[in-house]
């Protein structure tokens, strides 16, 4: 008989976990791959650093970029989406009065990045308003153009929204908003992993996305995809040895992001492991892996949603990847600042049911939805613990 799927991860087994989509949940064997290089690296730090990390490097980026659909010398790899946001906005040149546009679904981290940004160069923020519940992709791509105008320079989106769990009709924005002469930039921190991704074919000019969520790699592993023609000019946030390195066997974006100062290059190392652990705990690799946790998160949904007698689908399952929300009943009418807001219901699912997940208002307080992550792991029975304890404290 072979061992469960959690068997895998190191996971507390008195936690039913249902929050992958936060922080993400690494394999015990990504885990020992990762002791083992550190080891190396602590054996003797110059030779690894020095002279050894250059190689390994190139090779991890070489399996992430066969994953992702790019080149990669078209990727920089990064801690994590939130510094490749930054890293990209922190680069490009405004005008007074040109406008950056976004959605109200996107993720705090990055909007801040982008008001930012913005107020540092006299640009403006053009926020898009996506109507809740969502009733298509094309009510999205629709909300979003509306708000194009000729002084738009750049799409700042989420490809899964953090707060909604919406995949974002991403080629259809990109392709629209490139006929009108507009870039865009995607936080595709839940991409990889959750949703298949082909960043050459997509043809946004930047992509940044972790690899420590939905691929389970160690955390602090993620990547900055930067179109080709958009690479000259790109600088990491922090200027090392590579800005005036002699070398003409790399590209200067290779010399500039490769090496910005001493960190552990485990998490990046690790990338490839992670993809051949994750993608062979099913027969049918990483396509079973995305569509089994797809079909989890909208099973959960069904079953929540006749748990709390809820009929309304807050978006069309084709928006669906592994990550889901299910309406709540009110919560409290005001709400603390983000990012230390927790809702009493989510502490409560946790100190009194050992229940682990999110629980969020939205579009604002009171109303307030659940959000479950589906993950390898994860079982009927922890979304039948999950109905149990809601039942139990909405009473």
């Amino acid at each position: 008989m072979s061992a469960p799927l959690s068997s895998h991860w190191g996971l507390d087994p008195q936690v039913v976990f249902l929050n992958h989509g936060s922080f993400g949940a690494c394999p015990t064997a990504v885990l020992q791959h990762q002791s083992e290089l550190r080891a190396r690296l602590e054996a003797e730090p110059v030779r690894f650093l020095g002279r050894e990390v250059e190689p390994l490097l190139d090779e991890a980026r070489a399996a992430l970029a066969a994953f992702v659909g790019a080149d990669a010398d078209d990727l920089a790899f990064m801690p994590n989406a939130t510094t490749g946001v930054n890293t990209v906005l922190r680069n490009l040149r405004f005008q007074p009065g040109d406008e950056l546009l976004t959605t109200d679904n996107e993720y705090n981290a990055s909007k801040n990045a982008l008001d930012a940004a913005c107020a540092a160069m006299g640009a403006k923020v053009v926020v898009a308003k996506l109507p809740w519940p969502v009733p298509s992709a094309d009510a999205v791509v629709d909300a979003v153009m509306a708000q194009v105008t000729p002084r738009t320079r750049l799409l700042l989106v989420d490809h899964i929204t953090s707060q909604t769990a919406l995949v974002m009709p991403l080629a259809e924005l990109v392709r629209a908003l490139r006929e009108r002469g507009v870039e865009t930039l995607v936080d595709g921190a839940h991409g990889p992993g959750m949703v298949p991704l082909a960043l050459q074919e997509l043809g946004a000019a930047y992509y940044t996305g972790n690899c420590h969520k939905w691929l389970c790699a160690p955390k602090g592993a993620a990547f900055l995809y930067v179109r080709r023609d958009l690479q000259p000019g790109m600088k990491p946030l922090v200027v090392s040895h590579g800005h005036n390195s002699p070398r003409t066997d790399r590209s200067r974006f290779r010399l500039e992001f490769d090496w910005t100062g001493t960190h552990d290059p485990t998490p990046f190392l690790c990338i490839p492991t992670a993809l051949r652990v994750v993608g062979g705990l099913v027969p049918g690799g990483w396509p079973e892996v995305m569509a089994s946790n797809r079909e989890k998160a909208l099973a959960a949904r069904r079953r929540l949603n006749a748990r709390l007698k809820q009929d309304t689908l807050l978006c069309p399952d084709a928006m669906v990847g592994s990550m889901v929300c299910v309406a709540l009943p009110d919560g409290a009418p005001e709400r603390p600042e983000p990012p230390l807001y927790l809702d009493p219901l989510h502490v409560r699912l946790f100190e009194e049911h050992r229940v682990e997940v999110p629980v969020t208002p939205w579009p604002k307080a009171p109303r307030r939805h659940l959000r479950l992550s589906a993950q390898l792991y994860n079982t009927p029975a922890d979304y039948e613990a999950l109905g149990d304890a809601l039942e139990a404290l909405l009473r």
